[in-house]
C-alpha cells in the first residue's frame, strides 16, 4: 500500500500543545538537530522565558528523493502561520490550503519528478525559516492502460487487464498500488502474462449485478530499474446477465444461452481437422465486436504464398489475440452443420453472426469443445480462464521475467 500522508517527524509532534508553547532554558529539537533562529521572549503569565520558534516542514532542508506524490505540511510552533509559499525552481507557485486554526499548511497538488523546491513560511511571532529539498529522479517513468471501459456492463468472464507502458520488474510493488473493490465482496488475484501485461479475474465467473471499482495509484511508487509510475488510473464496471455461449464440434452447432435458457442453436463450420488449422478447445472470453473488418492471414503467420488471404467480413466478433472471431461466412454456408472448412474461426450464416454480434457482449464467455485442436493458451489475451485457479490463485509476482 501507499505510504501515509502527511506524516510529521515525533519530535514535531511532542512540540505541540493545546496552548501555548512554554520552553524554560531550552533548545527546539527537530529530527535530531537544534532548531536555528529562536528568539527568547518573556511571557507576561509565568515570567518564564520562551523561544520564539519558526515554522518547521514535514520534509528535512536539503532532503533528496522526496515522495512527490506526498503532500508537505508545514506546521506553526508558534502563534499561528502568517504566510507560506512554496515554489519550484521555475518560479512556480504551488497550491496549498491553510488548516481552520491556521496553525497549518498542507499542498493540495501532486509535485513533480525532477524538482527543486523552495518553502518560505514565517510565523505570526515573525519567525522565518526556509526549506529546499528535490524531488524523485526517475530514469524512466511509465503509464497503465486499464481495462474494461469506465462504466461498461460486461460479461460474467470479464478479467481486469493493466498493460503498462515499459516493462515492469518490481512486479510486487505494481501489485500494491492496485486496488480492486467488489461489491458483493469476491475471491480474485492477479497473474502476470508477461512483463507488461497484468490481469486480475475472480476464482470464479462473476455473479451478474457485481459492481466493480479499480485504482491504480502508480503515481510516486517506484516500479524497479529507476522507472516510475507516470500517473494514475482508475476504472469501475458492472456485471451484466449471464451469456455463455457453447460450441460442440461433435454436432457442429453453436448454443447461446442467457442466465441458463437456450436463446438460439446455430449451424456452424470450425477450423479444419488438421491440427495446424483445428480451432483450441478451451474457456474464450469475448472481445471486440466488428461491424465489418479485413481478416489477413498474415497477421497469424500465413503469407499469402502458402494460401493465405485478405478477406472482407462482417460481423466478426473477436474470442483471441491470436485471429479467431465468430464471423459471417456465406462462402461456406453449405458446409455449416456438416463439416469444418476455416483457419479456426467460426463461420456462421451472415444473418446469425448479426444476432450473435448484437445478443453478446464483451466478458460473455465462450466454450469450445469436442475438436482434434489443442487448448486455446492461458496467454492468448482473452484465455485467462485456461489458467487453472490452482495456477492463478498463487500468482506470479516474483518472477522477473515472461513466461
Amino acid at each position: 500500500m501507499k505510504r501515509v500522508r502527511g506524516v510529521v517527524t515525533g519530535s514535531l509532534l511532542a512540540l505541540l500543545t493545546a496552548g501555548s508553547l512554554v520552553l524554560s532554558g531550552c533548545t527546539i529539537e527537530r529530527n535530531g538537530h537544534a532548531q536555528e533562529g529562536a528568539a527568547a521572549v518573556s511571557s507576561s503569565d509565568t515570567g518564564d522565558t520562551v523561544e520564539a520558534v519558526a515554522p518547521v516542514a514535514s520534509v528535512d532542508d536539503d532532503a533528496t528523493g522526496v515522495d512527490p506524490s506526498e503532500p508537505i505540511v508545514v506546521r506553526s510552533l508558534g502563534d499561528g502561520l502568517e504566510e507560506v509559499t512554496m515554489v519550484n525552481e521555475q518560479g512556480y507557485q504551488v497550491e496549498a490550503e491553510y488548516g481552520v486554526d491556521e496553525r497549518t499548511w498542507t499542498t493540495t497538488e501532486v509535485l513533480g519528478y525532477n524538482r527543486t523546491y523552495t518553502i518560505t513560511a514565517t510565523d505570526r511571532n515573525g519567525e522565518t525559516s526556509t526549506t529546499v529539498f528535490a524531488t524523485t529522479q526517475p530514469t524512466a517513468t511509465t503509464s497503465v492502460a486499464l481495462s474494461p471501459l469506465a462504466d461498461s456492463v460486461v460479461g460474467v468472464g470479464q478479467t481486469i487487464g493493466f498493460r503498462f507502458g515499459t516493462p515492469i520488474t518490481d512486479r510486487r510493488a505494481a501489485e500494491e498500488a492496485i486496488t480492486v473493490t467488489t461489491s458483493p465482496e469476491v475471491e480474485g488475484g492477479f497473474f502476470w502474462l508477461n512483463n507488461s501485461e497484468l490481469r486480475w479475474r475472480p476464482a470464479e465467473y462473476w455473479e451478474p449485478g457485481t459492481q466493480v471499482t479499480v485504482t491504480a495509484d502508480l503515481y510516486g511508487t517506484e516500479l524497479g530499474n529507476g522507472v516510475w509510475g507516470a500517473s494514475d488510473n482508475a476504472t469501475n464496471f458492472s456485471i451484466g446477465s449471464r451469456v455463455e455461449t457453447v460450441v460442440d464440434d461433435a454436432t457442429k452447432t453453436m448454443s447461446v444461452y442467457e442466465n441458463g435458457a437456450l436463446l438460439r442453436t446455430i449451424p456452424v463450420s470450425l477450423g479444419r481437422d488438421v491440427s495446424e488449422w483445428a480451432t483450441p478447445n478451451g474457456t474464450y472470453i469475448i472481445g471486440d465486436r466488428n461491424p465489418s473488418m479485413i481478416m489477413d492471414s498474415t497477421t497469424f503467420g500465413l503469407g499469402y504464398d502458402q494460401g493465405g488471404y485478405r478477406t472482407p467480413v462482417k460481423f466478426a466478433t473477436q474470442m483471441s489475440y491470436s485471429g479467431i472471431y465468430v464471423h459471417a461466412a456465406p462462402w461456406s454456408a453449405a458446409q455449416q452443420g456438416n463439416s469444418n472448412v476455416s483457419h479456426g474461426c467460426i463461420n456462421v450464416s451472415t444473418e446469425a453472426a448479426e444476432w450473435f454480434q448484437n445478443t453478446v457482449k464483451r466478458g460473455d464467455i465462450v466454450t469450445v469443445k469436442n475438436t482434434v485442436g489443442t487448448t486455446l493458451s492461458g496467454y492468448d489475451g482473452l484465455g485467462d480462464w485456461n489458467i487453472p485457479w490452482s495456477v492463478w490463485g498463487e500468482g506470479n509476482a516474483d518472477q522477473t521475467s515472461a513466461w
